[in-house]
């Protein structure tokens, strides 16, 4: 049986986000520390894009949660264009294996043109839109992400799904 736990989006700042990587910031400032790493040589730049209806949502509207991937040879860079996103992170060193696992996660709302940096190993689920239509966002990561791509599934494995909802 799979229950359902409500997760609140929080506004974006340069501390909150710190437990799954940086916020880039201006050169040469305190906080430019947003630096990548492909331990396999392969970086690539690209736009990718997520429909509205391409993700579960609950009868309110809320997005539907069920799983959380992450990559251990890359960062990943992402940015949302022209929409408003919702982002899904937990730390690298969370092992999802028991339901407390979950109070590790947190969802961001990410405006457009604002940017996240995710360390190696952050679990993520989305960039997605908050409303209807097509989010295109700009994305830096590894070419070989389909090889080294982690699946946590939250409904299956721990019998949760999280409702993202403002």
């Amino acid at each position: 049986m799979t229950t359902t736990q409500p997760l609140a989006m929080e506004v974006l700042t340069v501390d909150a986000w710190l437990p799954f990587g940086a916020v880039p910031a201006d050169e040469g400032s305190a906080n430019d520390t947003a630096d990548l790493e492909f331990l396999w040589a392969d970086g690539h730049v690209n736009f990718i894009a997520h429909a509205y209806d391409e993700i579960e949502r609950s009868a309110t509207g809320a997005a539907r949660c069920d799983l959380l991937n992450r990559h251990d040879t890359h960062t990943q860079t992402l940015m949302p264009m022209g929409a408003a996103a919702v982002i899904v992170v937990a730390p690298a060193t969370v092992a999802f294996a028991r339901p407390d696992d979950l109070d590790h996660v947190r969802a961001f709302r990410l405006e457009p043109f604002e940017c996240v940096h995710l360390a190696r190993g952050t679990w993520h689920w989305g960039p997605f839109p908050v409303a209807p239509g097509v989010l295109r966002c700009f994305n830096v990561q590894g070419r070989g992400y389909p090889r080294d791509n982690a699946v946590a599934r939250l409904g299956a494995d721990l019998g949760v799904v999280l409702e993202v909802g403002p």
